[in-house]
């Protein structure tokens, strides 16, 4: 599995309807096709009576599911795959009436569809849903309305060379000495793995940036971003980018700008690093390399706060405009919300579920599953608000000048005043 749902998030552009989410979903029964543009330029919406957007991963996971729906009852279905910038495809199919009746988005698709009146909400309550993981729940509630209904999540984890590293570090500070002195020792040529770049990358920046104090928004009373508080230059952030900085090309240079998401996981499976931070994505290639690995949670500095990786959850929204919409409430809402539709979507699609019986039960057998699952017990929701294309890249970028030297305060500070000139007024 690529880590399609947090890149194309971080990096999607802006669009004409300021959408932020971004692809993962497919046509009418029996197998999934491409869609053809329509007139507006969005894809059109395939002939069935219930059509499901998706990306191609996602479409061989839910298409069984969704063809034995329609057997049951007596329609046809069609799951839709759309290669490209799905969720600005589904809201301008929506609007024109024209769109899906159920898409399948992480939740970072919740502010921009919520902005343009693109999903209704589900008949279902967080209380009605207590077999699903917090924290992913939240990710797709606002106001106490649940708004879709996550199966799977993804959040960085640490992985580990235990030939390199045979214990768990229970702090950066240990993360870097004993990397360190693996690379002294010549089993590995780095210590760390972590995607900087030349742009930067503010996802994987984001649990040492959180543990070292540093925070992108301030979080309200009730437990949302407030996106009017911009916490980036802050003293508390400027504090946590000199750490960072310390770990950077001036300081251990335990991160650098070589290392970027091209090579990141391959510098791990290839045993030249003793550590990587990465998601539930590059686990498949970790086992196929051979190197002896595990899976911790990413450690927080010594005397720091939680380190507290992004949480993104794939999710099935209703869209607004659905043309059969009691159709696709009940196959979200009866027939996905079941422990049999989850156990099958992980079996196609697998990365941690959000039931936490079926986590459980796929744990049992897979116990990497429980690993990258408890990685996200200090983890925060993707933030989903619709300007956020215009705060991922400068966040990056200035990572990566403090990564290569520059100043953290300065940096910090600039970086600060361009994030709080896209946030539009409360």
């Amino acid at each position: 599995m690529k880590p399609i749902q947090r890149r194309c998030a971080l990096v999607a552009a802006v669009t004409l309807l300021a959408v932020a989410a971004c692809s993962d979903g497919q046509p009418a029964s029996p197998a999934p096709t491409g869609a053809a543009p329509a007139a507006s330029g969005a894809p059109a919406r395939q002939n069935a009576d219930l059509v499901i957007w998706t990306s191609e991963v996602a479409s061989r996971a839910v298409q069984p599911i969704a063809e034995d729906f329609g057997r049951q009852n007596g329609i046809t279905v069609a799951v839709q795959v759309i290669s490209a910038d799905l969720a600005a495809n589904a809201i301008t199919a929506n609007t024109a009436g024209n769109g899906p009746d159920v898409l399948m988005l992480p939740n970072d698709f919740l502010g921009g569809a919520l902005q343009n009146g693109a999903i209704a909400p589900l008949p279902l309550r967080a209380e009605d849903l207590t077999a699903y993981e917090s924290g992913a729940l939240a990710s797709v509630t606002r106001n106490g309305q649940v708004w879709a209904l996550p199966y799977g999540m993804e959040n960085l984890v640490l992985y580990r060379n235990t030939k390199a590293a045979p214990k768990a570090p229970a702090t950066v500070e240990e993360l870097v000495s004993t990397g360190q002195a693996a690379v002294k020792k010549g089993t590995v040529e780095r210590a760390l793995s972590l995607p900087v770049g030349q742009d930067g990358d503010a996802y994987h920046m984001e649990p040492f940036f959180t543990s070292a104090g540093g925070s992108l928004f301030a979080i309200d009373a009730d437990g949302q971003y407030d996106p009017q508080q911009v916490g980036v230059g802050t003293a508390e952030s400027i504090a946590a980018a000199s750490k960072i900085a310390a770990l950077g090309e001036g300081g251990s240079k335990v991160l650098t700008r070589s290392v970027d998401g091209t090579n990141a996981i391959a510098q791990f499976t290839d045993g030249k690093a003793a550590y990587l931070v990465s998601g539930p994505w590059a686990l498949a290639d970790i086992r196929k390399s051979g190197v002896p690995y595990d899976i911790t949670p990413v450690p927080p500095f010594a005397g720091g706060e939680p380190a507290s990786p992004f949480l993104a959850a794939q999710a099935f929204w209703l869209m607004s405009k659905a043309r059969n919409p009691a159709f696709a409430q009940e196959f979200i809402t009866k027939t996905m919300n079941t422990p049999e539709a989850m156990t099958a979507m992980y079996t196609q699609d697998p990365r941690p579920p959000v039931r936490t019986d079926v986590l459980a039960s796929v744990s049992a057998k897979d116990p990497d599953m429980a690993k990258l699952a408890a990685g996200a017990k200090n983890s925060t929701p993707l933030p989903d608000f619709p300007f956020m294309s215009g705060v991922w890249p400068p966040l990056g970028q200035a990572y990566a000048a403090i990564v290569g030297g520059a100043d953290p305060a300065s940096t910090m500070q600039k970086t600060a005043s361009t994030i709080e000139s896209v946030v539009p007024a409360k």
